[in-house]
């Protein structure tokens, strides 16, 4: 019981994420927002924006083929310390 407490301490959402909008974006997502029944804009948003995020994660994971990429310390050429 006391990890299962722990846990939902760690899911918390504590963090505030501001959005502007100009009033077309607004209207355009009152509209959206009313032609597909959401109610909870917030809720919409986190999933929309994590989804977004994790396709690209996972669309930039390297694979078995591709030539890993250059950084700082795989460069090659370079010497060891």
């Amino acid at each position: 019981m006391r990890h299962l407490v722990y846990k939902e301490d760690q899911l918390k959402r504590t963090n505030r994420f501001t959005v502007m909008l100009n009033d077309r974006e607004m209207r355009a997502l009152d509209i959206f927002c009313s032609r597909y029944r959401i109610k909870n804009k917030s809720e919409f948003f986190r999933e929309t924006i994590m989804k977004a995020i994790l396709k690209r994660f996972d669309d930039e994971h390297p694979t078995l083929w591709e030539e890993p990429e250059q950084t700082l310390f795989n460069q090659s050429g370079s010497k060891s310390l």
